[in-house]
Order: structure tokens, then C-alpha cells, then sequence
């Protein structure tokens, strides 16, 4: 392993070397210790290297989820010298064909969930494939249905002995992920190893991670979040615990179980615990850490957090996939943060070591201190772009006016308030929204509702869409009880007429899209399907 040049499964191999014995995944009543996490990788690996067509790409899919196959099955693939290609079989099938077809993989490791799933997902897929699906002794039902491809049950599985590491290169793909495109066609981030292992470095550190540590991982593996969790920990010698699905139900309950240490998760997942009044004072002792990422965390739940977890340090971190996991991060501080805290919602704070932010108008030139922009980043963390998308790889990476280096644009609007103090969340860009030709930031109005609702999550979305913007807005209020008439009077006190709600709606449990965060898009079908029923009926 010396020789080998430095990639996402390095941290990996020397804590196998380290710490053979010790868990290195724990999912549902089973523990994995890293020797037999490692055998079972490179014996998949072994075995699609004697199997698969010497022409393919170098990317392994994994249509896997929640299960020793899936970890394995991630580790394989980079045994192998590839980057991993994680398929959800909770996605849409079609969806899932799209990804595979898209991301041209010729090798596939398939666990239970996937297996059933393999009808609809291979239906139109002319490439022959080699899948292997380590948990079925008996794979001829798959070989006579499509004999086109190549079926590799448990009794193929080669000796993990028989594994020779494949090269990698460090500026070579670790994982390809695709994200939602606005166009609806998936977009295929490349993120390559020295993206993923400068990020590694740098929490490894910050969380002083040891052996003794045990992560949540409340993520998908097709959510980069994902990717902390597995990495940061078997850096380290650490643990992973999945949970189960019956146990992501049970979240508190899970934490005390699995004497999870480092918490990580989306501030919905807090947000649905305090509902659920799990969040009691001194509830997780045990917690070292707890991070959140991925969406605005409110202040409020964090503060019920931290009393929860009273050892605990808090921090939020934010980043798209395009800038590898998270490329800024806040630490939370009791008597300070409140007041650095901006519509109810906690900093994002300051970028890694070594990456460098720009706050841009719409033409990409810096705005000053305490105005508002377009977060832009670069550094170490920045990925290769769009897998075969050159378009989207130039409209999104770009070099701005003056500057040398290629940039991201994340399309999310920030402001730094003043010298020395804290990057501020504002929302998505295209939260920004035209009503009545009047420039609305619906981040603001979310924070009056949630202050006047006393409410955790509020959502303000603009309805009736015009071409333009929107003729007006509508709120949904995360409750199954309310005065609405009263709360909404109370909202207009404290708002201009054009950013009134005309309507409020209870809303007890807010759909989440498959990353787990607050679903807009779900919300606004609501609107759209009721207004669809109501000319109907009329």
C-alpha cells in the first residue's frame, strides 16, 4: 500500500492494518470488524476484476441501500481502482435506469433491495453488464430472464486473497453522484480522490477522530453527506453505525444504543426530534459532536440540541456536491451565536482550510462587506464538473472577472454582515422570488411566520406562479394547530402588503424529499392539484 499513490480507500487499508479487530460497521443486530469489512471488499473486488470487460470505465455501481453489501459493496469498487456509483432502490426505477445508463457502468454490485428491483431497472439496457449479488446463492432466474448480461451469485465470489489493488489516480473520479438537474435530466457530479481526502484531513483533525468513535449515518449513500460519515471514521479506525429503517424511526433511542459519538444529519431530522419531544435536557450525554448540513438550520432547535447534548460541540456545516461535502462550517457558541444568528437561522461561518469564498453581484464581481451575493468557492475541494455535460460544467464552473482560478457557482445568496463576522445563509438564489414586480426574499417572510406561528419550520412559496415571479404567496406553518386567522394577522403587522401570505396552511408532518430535507417543489404540487380540483368542482 506505500507505493500506492494517496485516494479515498487509503485511510481505509492502514486502519485494517491498525486495527483489524476493532468494528468498522455495525448495521441492524451485525458488526463488521474491519479484517471482514476489508475481506469481503476485496473478494468483490477480485471477483469483478476476473469478470468484468477489460474496455469499462473505471466505475462501480452499487445499487444497494442500508445493507453490508451496500458498505461493502463501496469499499469494492474502490479496491478496485474505480469510483463508486451508489444507486438507491428507493429512487423510481426509471430514474435509477437513467443514472446507470448515464453513468456508463458496466460492473454492478446488488444487494437484496436492488435485486428486486432488477425487472424495471434492466428493461431497455442493451450494454451487456456483469452483476454480481453477493447475497443470492442461486442466480439462474436472472440469467435465463436476460441473458445478455452476466449474473455472479455468493458461490462466485473469488478469495479475498486473489485481490490485487487496482492504480489510482488521485485526480480520478471517487465517486460519481447525480444530483437533481432543473431540467429533470440527473446531473453526474464527478468528485475525484483528492477532493474527497483533503476534506478527510481536515475533520479528522477538527474532531480529533479516534478508534474509539462511533458516527451516525443517517444519510443514503446516494446523499454525498454519505461519504463523512464512512470516510471520516474508517480514516481513523473508527465506526460506522447505519441504522436500520425501523431504527431511523427511533432516532433517540438509536443514538443511546449504538453509543454514537459524532452525530451528523439535516436540521429536519433535529426538527422532526424535538416535535417528537425526543430532544429532552441531558438526553445524549455520550455526543462529542453534533454536525448538521444540507439545508437552514433554525436557531431554535439547535439551542433544544445543545441542551439535549450538553458535552456536545455543535456545529452547522454547508456545501453542495460540487464543492465535496462541506466547504464552510460554523461553530455554535450559547452567548455569542444568537446575536451573529440572521432570520432565525445559524451562520454558515467560515471556508476550509484552503478553500476561498467571493460574494458576487449578478455580473460575478465581489460585492462589499454587509452586501448581498452569490456565494462563489474554490480550493482543493472543488470537483471535476459534470460527467459528459460540458454545458453544465461551463455555466456552473466559471472564472470570474479579474480572477485566475475556476470557480463554483452555488447558486445560494450569502452576506458576511461585517468585518470579522460570520457568513450568513440567506437562501437559494431562486428563493428570491418577483411579486408584483417587488424583489421578495422568502427566507424573511418563512422567518416572521415561524416567529409569530412559534413554530420550528415555516415555508413560504409563491403562488399563483406567473411568468414573471409570482401574483402572490402562500405559507405553510409546521403544525397541526393554530389560531390562523390570528397568526396571520400578527405576520401582516410585521410585513408589507406584497409580502403577504394570502393563505396559511397546517401542515403536521412536511413531506422530505429523499435526501431527507424539506420537499418545495412537493408543497407547491399541493397548491397546484388543489387549485386543478377546485375548477373541477366548479
Amino acid at each position: 500500500m506505500g507505493s500506492q499513490a494517496r485516494s479515498v480507500r487509503t485511510g481505509f487499508l492502514r486502519s485494517v492494518e491498525r486495527f483489524p479487530d476493532r468494528p468498522a460497521l455495525q448495521l441492524g443486530g451485525e458488526t463488521l470488524s474491519y479484517r471482514a469489512l476489508s475481506a469481503l471488499a476485496a473478494s468483490m473486488a477480485a471477483t469483478l476484476d476476473a469478470q468484468a470487460p477489460a474496455d469499462e470505465l473505471p466505475l462501480t455501481a452499487v445499487f444497494a441501500h442500508r445493507s453490508i453489501t451496500a458498505y461493502a459493496g463501496v469499499l469494492a469498487g474502490l479496491h478496485r481502482g474505480h469510483g463508486y456509483v451508489p444507486l438507491n432502490p428507493a429512487f423510481p426505477t426509471d430514474r435509477t435506469r437513467a443514472m446507470l445508463v448515464r453513468s456508463g457502468c458496466r460492473s454492478l454490485i446488488v444487494d437484496g433491495h436492488g435485486a428486486r428491483q432488477l425487472e424495471e431497472v434492466l428493461d431497455g439496457v442493451d450494454t451487456p453488464l456483469v452483476l454480481l449479488l453477493p447475497e443470492h446463492d442461486d442466480v439462474d432466474a436472472f440469467a435465463a430472464r436476460w441473458p445478455a448480461h452476466r449474473f455472479l451469485g455468493r458461490g462466485a465470489l473469488l478469495d479475498a486473497a486473489r485481490w490485487q489493488p487496482g492504480p489510482v489516480d488521485p485526480n480520478g473520479i471517487a465517486y460519481l453522484l447525480f444530483t437533481s438537474g432543473s431540467t429533470g435530466q440527473p446531473k453526474g457530479v464527478m468528485v475525484a480522490h483528492r477532493n474527497v481526502t483533503h476534506f478527510v484531513d481536515a475533520m479528522v483533525e477538527r474532531y480529533a477522530v479516534t478508534e474509539h468513535d462511533r458516527f451516525s449515518q443517517t444519510f443514503d449513500l446516494t446523499f454525498d453527506l454519505s461519504a463523512f460519515d464512512m470516510f471520516v471514521a474508517w480514516e481513523r479506525g473508527a465506526c460506522v453505525c447505519a441504522p436500520t429503517q425501523s431504527q431511523k424511526m427511533l432516532p433517540g433511542k438509536y443514538v443511546t444504543e449504538c453509543g454514537i459519538t459524532i452525530w451528523f444529519s439535516v436540521p429536519s431530522t433535529a426538527v422532526l426530534m424535538s416535535r417528537l419531544r425526543i430532544l429532552k435536557p441531558g438526553k445524549f450525554p455520550g455526543l462529542r459532536y453534533s454536525l448538521f448540513c444540507g439545508e437552514a438550520l433554525p436557531v431554535e432547535v439547535l439551542q433544544k440540541w445543545a441542551e439535549a447534548a450538553p458535552a456536545s460541540v455543535l456545529e452547522n456545516l454547508y456545501g453542495p456536491t460540487e464543492l465535496t461535502i462541506a466547504c464552510t462550517l460554523y461553530r455554535w457558541d450559547g452567548e455569542r451565536s444568537p446575536s451573529e444568528s440572521e432570520l432565525g437561522v445559524v451562520p454558515i461561518g467560515e471556508p476550509y482550510p484552503g478553500m476561498k469564498i467571493l460574494v458576487a453581484d449578478e455580473q460575478l464581481n465581489e460585492v462589499p462587506v454587509g452586501e448581498t451575493g452569490e456565494l462563489l468557492m474554490t480550493g482543493p475541494q472543488l470537483t471535476l464538473g459534470y460527467w459528459r455535460d460540458a454545458e453544465r460544467t461551463a455555466a456552473a464552473f466559471v472564472v470570474p472577472p479579474g480572477r485566475a482560478e475556476t470557480y463554483y457557482r452555488t447558486g445560494d445568496r450569502v452576506r458576511r454582515p461585517a468585518p470579522g463576522r460570520p457568513l450568513v445563509y440567506l437562501g437559494r438564489m431562486d428563493n428570491q422570488i418577483k411579486i408584483q414586480g417587488y424583489r421578495v426574499e422568502l427566507g424573511e417572510i418563512e422567518a416572521v411566520m415561524r416567529q409569530e406561528a412559534g413554530v420550528e419550520v415555516a415555508i413560504a412559496v409563491g403562488w399563483p406562479v406567473t411568468a414573471s415571479g409570482a401574483d402572490g404567496l402562500v405559507g405553510f406553518l409546521g403544525t397541526d394547530r393554530a389560531d390562523i386567522a390570528a397568526v396571520r394577522e400578527r405576520i401582516i403587522a410585521r410585513l408589507p402588503p406584497y409580502m403577504h401570505p394570502s393563505e396559511l396552511h397546517l401542515v403536521p408532518e412536511f413531506p422530505l424529499n429523499a435526501n431527507g430535507k424539506v420537499d418545495r417543489k412537493a408543497l407547491l404540487q399541493r397548491l397546484v392539484d388543489a387549485a386543478a380540483a377546485a375548477k373541477e368542482g366548479a
